[in-house]
Parts: structure tokens; sequence; C-alpha cells
């Protein structure tokens, strides 16, 4: 059952490690822009950066708790801004935000278990755990 953890850390991370690139392109930049995101040129940029390192951490195993929460700080503005079904004039349209946004609030509750939990067995976190800890002289 140890690997079933682990497994999910990779599938769930597996969303931010490939959609972090993005973060660094001029399209997502300018998107992001045109959603009202402040200072789009900074915060894209920032976001893709705490995306990868909390996804990074979550794979590892490594300080996985604070990866979570990287992932939450990452995961709740986005939300909010990039997905806000709410004032989007075409139904269509509407209806694909309120879809990623649902989509974006499960990953939030994921992050959070992961904040709260941490990463399992198989991880680095639990390797540095059992090491004994060094005899002082």
């Amino acid at each position: 059952m140890k690997w079933v953890v682990l497994l999910g850390r990779l599938f769930f991370a597996a969303i931010f490690l490939l959609a972090a690139p993005e973060h660094f392109t001029n399209n997502t930049v300018h998107y992001a822009a045109a959603q009202g995101v402040p200072l789009a040129k900074i915060a894209v940029p920032l976001s893709g950066v705490i995306a990868l390192a909390g996804a990074a951490s979550i794979v590892l195993g490594f300080r996985a708790k604070i990866g979570g929460w990287l992932l939450v700080l990452f995961l709740v503005p986005v939300t909010l801004m990039m997905h806000n079904f709410w004032a989007d004039k075409n139904a269509q349209m509407a209806m694909v935000q309120q879809i990623m946004f649902m989509k974006n609030l499960s990953m939030l509750g994921g992050a959070m278990m992961i904040a709260y939990f941490g990463s399992g067995p198989l991880s680095v976190d639990n390797l540095l755990k059992k090491r004994p800890a060094a005899k002082a002289s």
C-alpha cells in the first residue's frame, strides 16, 4: 500500500509540473493580464516558480507539507482570478471556466491534505526521519 501514496503524489503533482513551464511564456502572461491579473509580468512567472517548487517537493516527498502549502498559495489566487466563471458573459465559456474552477478546487483539497498529512512512507521526509541523529562529541 505504500506505493499507492507515492503514485498519488506523482499523479497529483503531474499537472503542476507539466503546466509550470507555460508560466514563463508571453502568451500566458498576456492572457493573465487580460483576465485582470495585476503585475502579470511578475505574478505569472512567480506563480510558475511556486507551482514548480511545490510540485517538486511533493513528488520527492521532501518537505512535502511545505510543498502542499505552496500549492495552496498558488491555487487560491489562480482559481479565483483565472477561472471566475461567474463573470463570463458567454454561457459556454462560463461552463468551461466553472469546470476548471471545480478542478482547481479539488486540487486545492488535495494540496491541503498533503499539507496536513505529509508525504507518506516512500519519501525523502520519511528517510530523514528514520536516520539516526549524529552523535555530539
